[in-house]
């Protein structure tokens, strides 16, 4: 079984403990009930920044919903080079969670990747709560806030509030590989 068909198995069991609506749950994630269904079947990636918004309905650690158990360490937490665990690959977009093992975590730390676009195609602009703090390690990025865009090149970091619509996008043909922080 894949992880979004796991993590769906995960959200409708949730959902169906705490007995609440799928109406509800789809207001939670500013979705419409259609699409919430699909993401408790397992025919849509809900994305992390709809399951950071899950999680905090149900008062549990994203952990729950990613990969089925609670963080264990409260004092450190290591990631090794490659080894991140791979939260979300909708979008174009591959996350994989730097601190997915800590418990409490005030923030979600990420090592992130964009593939270039064909031509002519943009990704969907995202809204979420929160703020974002992005750090380029290596390639050019695009990102459109609001109306207003952008680029960054290695070194070059940005922080902004995520309820503003944004997008991010590899420039120059190459994949740009950088480390995201939501809190």
């Amino acid at each position: 079984m894949n992880d979004i068909k796991q993590i769906a198995q995960r959200l409708k069991g949730l959902r169906e403990i705490f007995d609440i609506p799928v109406e509800k749950m789809a207001e939670v994630c500013e979705t419409t009930v259609e699409h919430y269904r699909r993401i408790e079947s397992g025919e849509s990636d809900p994305g992390v920044y709809r399951l950071t918004r899950i999680s905090k309905q149900y008062g549990i650690a994203l952990d729950v919903l990613l990969y089925g158990e609670e963080p264990r360490m409260n004092g450190y937490f290591v990631t090794r080079r490659g080894k991140g665990l791979e939260v979300d690959r909708h979008n174009d977009y591959k996350y994989k969670s730097l601190a997915s093992g800590f418990k409490g975590r005030a923030m979600e730390p990420f090592y992130t990747e964009i593939e270039p676009l064909p031509e002519g195609k943009n990704h969907a602009k995202n809204v979420h709560d929160g703020q974002e703090f992005i750090v380029v390690m290596i390639g050019v990025l695009e990102i459109t806030i609001d109306d207003k865009v952008i680029v960054l090149k290695p070194g070059d970091s940005i922080y902004f509030d995520t309820t503003h619509p944004h997008c991010m996008r590899a420039l120059e043909n190459k994949t740009v590989k950088f480390l995201t922080v939501i809190v």
